[in-house]
């Protein structure tokens, strides 16, 4: 797999707020926290450029609420903030892309170059796959790390419920096979990340 010297790990919304069960309900992928550590990791130790996301949820009951202890970063990825040899930024948003967020994603990326993305994160069918596509929808090669994300059990219309794992297949499918990122696995990405590389990933 080929990872430019410059890609970026934009790692979406791994807050405390996702470990309130009783408000979420049942969760697909525990090993996910463990990749998306390696993940930011590889990133950092490699020099690659790492964006945290984090949402700040306008919902009065929401368990990612400003000022909310569940609006914290997780601890593994708070410890781990300011520690890479690349840039890093903290986005802010209170929407399902992080492009529509504070400061501009779009912005930061276009002026250090960067043409590849790699998606991490929380929850794999809302904020990162809502990343994921209009990313590729503004042109960057995206590549999502299905294996670093979760999400949860879901009831939609018509009293159609899916469990976890069957959304995670559905995002994974959408994304890969409708074109806007290719899914690979977290394995793949520290392999190819870990191979000296010139700029274009050659």
């Amino acid at each position: 797999m080929e990872i430019t010297e410059n890609a970026a790990l934009v790692v979406v919304d791994v807050q405390k707020g996702f470990e309130e069960v009783e408000y979420w309900g049942e969760r697909n992928n525990p090993e996910a926290d463990d990749n998306i550590a390696a993940l930011i990791g590889t990133w950092q130790e490699s020099g690659r450029p790492v964006v945290f996301v984090r949402h700040d949820s306008v919902k009065p009951d929401s368990p990612l609420r400003s000022g909310y202890v569940g609006n914290d970063f997780k601890e593994y990825v708070e410890e781990r903030r300011g520690k890479g040899a690349g840039g890093e930024l903290l986005v802010t948003k209170s929407v399902n892309s992080a492009f529509y967020g504070t400061p501009n994603l779009d912005a930061w990326l276009k002026e250090a170059g960067v043409s590849q993305l790699v998606v991490t994160g929380i929850q794999t069918n809302m904020c990162a796959e809502t990343t994921a596509r209009m990313g590729g929808n503004l042109g960057y090669d995206v590549l999502f790390a299905l294996d670093a994300t979760y999400t949860f059990d879901l009831e939609g219309p018509f009293g159609w419920r899916l469990g976890a794992e069957e959304i995670a297949r559905a995002t994974a499918v959408t994304l890969h096979g409708g074109g806007f990122a290719r899914v690979v696995t977290t394995a793949d990405l520290i392999a190819g990340a870990s191979r000296p590389s010139g700029p274009s990933g050659v």
